[in-house]
């Protein structure tokens, strides 16, 4: 989508948390590679958000049936699901998924974008997806590291928000970044090309969820 098109829709979902009730508590939203970099057009939107865990709330099996998903009330909230039942998303397992519910409701059904979402703040996130995907050589999970930080308990950063529609914000290469959080160099450009030959497969919309 084109610049200017993407950030947009940034603000748009960044509304809708502040203005909708949500299936989980929303603390953070990011936006990493492409749209951090000032490139025109942006391949995909990438969005990271941060949740809270719901570790109180009972399920019912009457609620259960009536959403035709187990842990409504306990893994995502009972009184979102009620107001917004059409979002309700479950796992393969059949238990409602706070990070596919999160993205029925912010998202449309095919638009390049990619959603992360996780417990963990991105920083800690980068670090611990970086450890794992180094360690099984699976390079194309890495995290990119060059995000930026819009919104925040409720805080919207709109200077940021400026600073991003004018490509003002530097950043390394994703190699670079790489490097600078001790990958080695042949490492990190071999890692670099799997994360890049990877979004070049995506299409449409894409979600992820992670605890940490």
């Amino acid at each position: 989508m084109e610049r200017n098109a993407a950030l947009d829709r940034i603000e748009a979902l960044i509304e809708t948390v502040e203005s909708d009730p949500m299936p989980v508590p929303v603390r953070e939203i990011w936006v990493y590679g492409d749209v951090a970099l000032g490139l025109d057009p942006v391949e995909r939107l990438n969005v990271y958000l941060t949740k809270d865990i719901r570790m109180r709330g009972e399920t019912d099996p009457a609620v259960d049936d009536e959403f035709g998903v187990k842990g409504v009330g306990k893994s995502v909230s009972a009184e979102w699901a009620a107001a917004f039942p059409e979002y309700v998303r479950a796992n393969d397992n059949g238990y409602a998924a706070p990070e596919k519910c999160l993205a029925a409701h912010l998202l449309g059904d095919d638009e390049p974008v990619h959603l992360e979402v996780c417990n963990a703040s991105f920083d800690d996130n980068v670090t611990q997806r970086l450890k794992g995907a180094l360690a099984r050589e699976r390079y194309e999970q890495i995290l990119d590291p060059r995000g930026v930080c819009l919104w925040v308990d409720g805080q919207r950063d709109d200077e940021l928000l400026e600073k991003l529609r004018g490509g003002e914000l530097p950043f390394p290469t994703l190699s670079g970044a790489l490097e600078m959080l001790g990958v080695d160099e042949e490492t990190a450009a071999t890692a670099a090309d799997a994360v890049q030959r990877y979004r070049a497969e995506q299409r449409g919309t894409t979600v992820r969820g992670d605890v940490v």
